[in-house]
């Protein structure tokens, strides 16, 4: 699917927001990880190391931005838990479709 100019534009606008917004959750999760002081900081440590690396990969975190991939990158989002279908209601109709039926 060939993406408009303007959800292009409107896909780079927000997914500094949409990573932002996932990376709080993130945060969030490691913090509490780090403040349970019923464990050893070695494995407080060990155990949030455990959780960042894969997490860097994310598209929640690291995204190469390509016009060509919007959708792709749109449905991993989707997939991650990044965003909701509910966050692609200022994207054109067609995007959604598109979007919707390669998800199902």
């Amino acid at each position: 699917m060939e993406i408009s100019k303007t959800d292009w534009k409107l896909f780079c606008d927000k997914l500094p927001e949409w990573q932002e917004r996932y990376m709080e959750r993130l945060d969030d999760e490691y913090s509490k990880l780090l403040s349970d002081k019923d464990k050893p900081a070695s494995e407080r440590f060990w155990e949030v190391d455990k959780l960042i690396r894969p997490d860097k990969k994310n598209p929640g975190v690291l995204l190469e931005l390509r016009k060509s991939n919007t959708v792709i990158d749109i449905m991993r989002l989707l997939r991650n838990d990044v965003i909701t279908m509910d966050d692609l209601k200022d994207f054109s109709e067609e995007l959604r479709e598109a979007v919707a039926s390669y998800m199902e």
